[in-house]
């Protein structure tokens, strides 16, 4: 585990450092395609330096953080476009806003009282303990019910981390961030989870990379009526070739194509959704108590069959428990390292 650490710190400083050339690239280098080639290399880098992180959480969210999100707000940095495209910002707001999944929100934000926040977080906190608990069980547990723990896990750990880190990014730069999940578990239609609940950092990256780009073209040859369906699709088949890449990574295998089929069958499906809605009077509509859960079982039932047979060919859930395992011992080691040195010292300062 320690080494892991040490890996995964020298990997980070190695991204601090490209993206201190591509700030400087920024300011010296005029958008188009001569900024591009001038980017394209740290954008290899970026998909390269994963390699060497063999801890799955480590891993995952490096993947995830550089080799996905900031490799495309490169991309679009490079044409003077997205959240890096504005010339004032400092090497600290560019350096952050490349390498964080975060949203600036210049709007004032209502806080969350921290009672609430403390007792969500700590009720999130609780429900993985108890999901990685269960793992150790599977073997006795139905699999239709251990998937929908992996579903549970994937949702918490990844709102942790992406709060923890979010709010660290509030702290260093002074600004409002929007939030990256918006109650998932109470979406009404496939539509208003992708779209308006699951991980909105990358839908907001994947709306300015994606589906503005090809949402122009296909108006030049279906309209602007109908411009929307094919970027929505399109937006959802580079999701499921980037995700595709990013469960070969963590499996170190060849790709499957299942996850991309997951992505693809669920662009389909909101095409479907999308049509209907514009087409049937409101009164046809499924009412949300109706349309919640099937939306929610959908969801899962796919995913069962496409998006967790890759990760669980590789054993991934018994690595992540490994992981959280042995980052717990690691832990518990430096705190009482920590408290036998503080006790040690009090003892020399009440004896001199």
């Amino acid at each position: 585990m320690e080494n892991e650490i040490i890996i995964f710190i020298n990997v980070w400083i190695q991204v601090m450092v490209y993206l201190y050339y591509c700030h400087v690239i920024g300011q010296t280098v005029p958008k188009g395609l001569r900024r591009l080639w001038a980017i394209l290399p740290i954008v290899f880098l970026f998909l390269i330096l994963p390699f060497r992180i063999h801890n799955l959480h480590f891993g995952g969210f490096f993947v995830f953080f550089i080799s996905w999100l900031a490799n495309f707000k490169l991309l679009l940095f490079a044409f003077g476009k997205g959240p890096l495209s504005d010339s004032s910002l400092s090497l600290k707001h560019f350096v952050c806003l490349a390498s964080i999944p975060i949203k600036v929100n210049s709007r004032t934000k209502t806080a969350l009282p921290l009672h609430k926040f403390l007792l969500n977080y700590i009720t999130k906190g609780l429900t993985l303990g108890a999901v990685l608990t269960s793992y150790k069980f599977s073997d006795q547990i139905p699999t239709i019910i251990i998937n929908s723990f992996y579903c549970i896990h994937i949702y918490i750990i990844l709102d942790l981390i992406l709060t923890m880190v979010s709010a660290l990014v509030q702290t260093l730069l002074g600004v409002q961030s929007d939030t990256h999940f918006n109650q998932p578990y109470l979406a009404s239609s496939l539509q208003d989870f992708w779209g308006r609940r699951w991980n909105l950092s990358v839908n907001h990256i994947l709306r300015l990379s994606v589906f503005k780009p090809t949402q122009e073209i296909a108006m030049r040859v279906f309209g602007p009526q109908n411009a929307a369906l094919p970027a929505v699709f399109v937006t959802f088949v580079v999701s499921g070739l980037v995700h595709e890449f990013i469960f070969c990574y963590l499996g170190r295998a060849r790709p499957t194509w299942e996850i991309t089929r997951f992505f693809v069958l669920h662009g389909l499906c909101i095409l479907i959704e999308l049509s209907l809605k514009k087409k049937l009077p409101p009164r046809f509509l499924l009412p949300r108590v109706v349309s919640g859960p099937l939306t929610l079982g959908f969801i899962m039932l796919t995913a069962y069959w496409l998006f967790f047979p890759q990760l669980l060919r590789c054993n991934g859930d018994q690595k992540a428990l490994q992981e959280i395992e042995a980052g717990a011992a690691l832990i518990k080691n430096a705190t009482l390292t920590l408290a036998f040195w503080l006790h040690a010292l009090y003892l020399a300062l009440i004896h001199s």
